[in-house]
């Protein structure tokens, strides 16, 4: 199944608290359990006015989809081809 970077644009990202990190979290998960195990969140990493997520899903639309119900941005949504790290030198 693809996996999704989504880039979600987010002024202040860096600065949310715990309290609002987890309260994403649980919306996220929310939304993720109303549009069924075909759609998976992997991580996301924040940064000072972004949030990046990796998704695995069968098709952007779903990614956009959970992104519109959660009331989350979303742009871009980029399938990711391929992934590479220090190891793959070795190869």
């Amino acid at each position: 199944m693809p996996k999704y970077l989504i880039e979600r644009e987010l002024p202040g990202a860096g600065k949310l608290s715990p309290a609002d990190l987890k309260a994403i979290s649980q919306k996220s998960c929310s939304v993720l359990h109303n549009l069924g195990p075909q759609i998976q969140w992997v991580q996301s990493y924040v940064t000072d006015d972004k949030i990046y997520c990796i998704y695995i899903a069968p098709n952007a639309e779903m990614v956009k989809q959970h992104a519109e119900q959660g009331g989350f941005p979303a742009d871009p949504i980029s399938e990711i081809k391929a992934g590479i790290d220090p190891t793959t030198a070795e190869a």
